[in-house]
């Protein structure tokens, strides 16, 4: 994972995201996920074995597309492990240490808090507003944006990559996050016109491109 993309996003990566309160009543965490206290007890102090690292990372990324979903005692286990790294960013960068889904769900957190601040941004909602004027439904986005371009357009991508990843859908949404990269790539000079600030839109998505095909070929 790359620094600037770092760099870029938030620390509260785990937002409840624009429409998740329209279906958070049809979704609960699957049976079967969960996290085992015996791993989270060594995690906390320190005591694993890389291994059983592995493993614990691979039961948090299973869990986290469901974070607003999740019981109270999963919510606190995930909260004690980012606690325990020193906040979600870093939770997030340890995630990435891991090859397979771990690093996939990390990636895409970080991409999908790029989306989140993006989409308030008066320039690059112009910029993507004029863009769909031309063409109206970018590659690979035909069935996700809504016909109007607003600050909560690009918010809505995020949370549909993350509804994807708690759909167990992990191709679609990898294809979904890497068509609104491209699209926003496209937007960036525009974007740069109207606000020089964001000068590096266009490198941050071709970074973000990178960094999920990488991930996404781990899979498989």
């Amino acid at each position: 994972m790359r620094e600037k993309l770092l760099g870029k996003i938030e620390e509260e990566l785990l937002r409840l995201r624009h429409d998740v309160a329209h279906s958070a009543k049809d979704r609960s965490t699957p049976v079967g996920f969960g996290i085992d206290v015996a791993l989270l007890s060594g995690f906390v102090s320190d005591t694993l074995s890389p291994e059983q690292e592995a493993e614990l990372a691979r039961q948090v990324a299973s869990l986290l597309p469901y974070h607003w979903a999740q019981s109270n005692t999963y919510a606190a286990a995930i909260s004690q492990v980012a606690h325990h790294l020193g906040g979600q960013r870093e939770l997030v960068v340890w995630l990435d240490r891991f090859p397979g889904l771990p690093r996939l769900v990390a990636r895409m957190f970080v991409f999908m808090g790029l989306l989140d601040q993006l989409s308030g941004n008066p320039a690059v909602v112009t910029a993507l507003r004029e863009f769909r004027e031309r063409t109206p439904y970018p590659a690979g986005l035909r069935g996700y944006l809504v016909p109007e371009t607003d600050d909560e357009t690009i918010a809505s991508i995020a949370f549909r990559i993350e509804e994807l990843l708690g759909e167990g859908e992990k191709d679609k949404a990898v294809e979904l996050a890497l068509a609104m990269a491209e699209c926003l790539r496209q937007v960036a000079p525009r974007a740069k016109e109207i606000d020089p600030g964001l000068h590096d839109l266009g490198e941050l998505m071709d970074h973000s491109r990178r960094d999920l095909q990488e991930a996404a070929a781990e899979q498989g």
